[in-house]
């Protein structure tokens, strides 16, 4: 059976305090009310690193700062593939506008696994709480 695949980007965006933003989904979209890093879809052309600052100026309405790669994560969904590559980022003047999102909050990296994350984005999360610094 052929699984379609979707390679995605994301940024685990953190503050001077140690605490990530993370951000809950929308309702009627799928996985609406899990948790997630913040991006999207590579288009045709793009690199990562593009695509990320793309993404985040769409869905953020914010100016991304890329500081490192992070690591990357697959899971298999009803509707294919999802293999996603997290990067560590800052948002200029942590000023940023939900335009997709029900919520989003600062979480100390300690606390990372007490959200109700997408499953893609388990992986990463626990990767998180653990890496010395971003």
């Amino acid at each position: 059976m052929f699984i379609k695949t979707i390679n995605v980007v994301a940024a685990a965006i953190y503050n001077d305090r140690d605490q990530i933003l993370c951000f809950q989904r929308g309702p009627g979209r799928s996985l609406a009310g899990l948790w997630e890093f913040p991006g999207g879809k590579i288009e045709p052309g793009e690199s990562q690193e593009e695509a990320l600052i793309r993404e985040i100026k769409e869905e953020l309405k914010a100016e991304l700062i890329i500081s490192q790669y992070i690591g990357e994560a697959a899971y298999d969904y009803d509707f294919g593939r999802v293999e996603m590559k997290l990067y560590s980022a800052t948002i200029t003047d942590n000023q940023y506008q939900l335009t997709e999102h029900l919520q989003a909050k600062w979480v100390d990296r300690s606390q990372l696994m007490s959200l109700d994350w997408a499953p893609v984005d388990i992986p990463l999360a626990q990767e998180l709480m653990t890496k010395k610094n971003l």
